[in-house]
């Protein structure tokens, strides 16, 4: 789960989470850095599990309860807390027609919201629960046996899951000797993750990529080392590539450092081209998301074969 407030968790000197390391049983481990939000993972057996949970949700409900005693509002708001999961078990969570997600919803009595979109830089979504503790505990059982029996049975999950790390902001992305590195100030960070997406994107590139140790920025049309390509998707699908209001298309542009246009729709065609243009690397990591993303997010799995054979 992440949250924007962790420092009650943590208490003074990370009194409160050795409390409850201690009392649970569990693995509690926060993310670190100076971000909005911060990453709380569990791990242990189940029982460690579920009740260091509830001994964060019950500190939840008493920071509300605190707040409250200088407030002038005449109710109380619910605890609110969002889950991290892969999204391609999202489907199972929702249900056909979203009568999983209705049922556990009634069952707990808990608000729960799958959002659309994945999270920045990686291939999980959030789901927010809101209600009270017990409510809320509910929920997160029964989410856990679905997200079980989708992890036990034979057929593999799809694709690569790529774990949502929460970033202070935006920062330009580079490629070198195969390498991703956010570019912060005078310094380079190493993103491991995005070094997984863009080597996943060289394996699976449609045309050549240029292999080069030298370092270049992602998208720099004055470079030599600048390219386009174009790619027909379906109408069908373009939505799931631009995303509500634009998010998705941009958080790949971000991603892959390259420019991405989607030409306007052509009377009688039903398919839109979509030009990518800068580095060979950013080319390959902006289709690759393209394309994994896009059969995640829908029933046309095999649209990406054809594209293919088209580019």
């Amino acid at each position: 789960l992440f949250l924007q407030e962790v420092g009650s968790i943590i208490g003074k000197k990370g009194e409160s989470v050795k409390k409850m390391r201690e009392e649970s049983g569990a693995r509690i481990n926060i993310s670190e850095g100076n971000c909005p939000e911060r990453i709380i993972t569990l791990a242990g057996p189940t029982t460690s599990i579920f009740k260091a949970f509830s001994m964060i949700i019950e500190k939840l409900e008493e920071d509300i309860s605190t707040s409250m005693t200088n407030s002038t509002a005449t109710s109380k708001p619910p605890v609110t807390i969002r889950l991290v999961v892969p999204a391609s078990q999202c489907g199972s969570l929702i249900g056909k027609g979203g009568c999983k997600i209705k049922e556990i919803r009634e069952s707990a009595g808990a608000q729960v919201q799958v959002a659309g979109d994945m999270l920045p830089n990686s291939t999980e979504r959030a789901i927010t629960i809101a209600g009270t503790p017990q409510s809320i505990i509910e929920c997160v059982k029964q989410i856990c046996v679905v997200m079980l029996e989708v992890s036990s049975r034979s057929s593999p999950p799809k694709g690569v899951t790529i774990p949502y790390r929460p970033k202070p902001s935006g920062s330009p992305v580079i490629f070198a000797g195969g390498q991703a590195y956010a570019v912060q100030g005078q310094h380079a960070i190493p993103q491991p993750d995005l070094t997984k997406l863009h080597q996943l994107a060289m394996q699976q590139s449609p045309f050549p990529i240029a292999h080069s140790n030298q370092g270049f920025q992602a998208g720099m049309d004055a470079s030599a080392q600048t390219g386009s390509h174009e790619l027909t998707i379906p109408n069908d699908l373009i939505g799931c590539i631009i995303g509500r209001q634009g998010a998705k298309i941009n958080e790949i542009r971000q991603m892959s450092g390259a420019q991405i246009k989607i030409a306007n729709p052509v009377e009688g065609s039903t398919d839109r081209q979509v030009t990518i243009t800068g580095s060979h690397a950013s080319i390959s990591l902006a289709e690759y998301l393209i394309n994994y993303w896009s059969v995640l997010d829908s029933d046309f799995g095999g649209w990406v074969l054809d594209t293919l054979g088209r580019a």
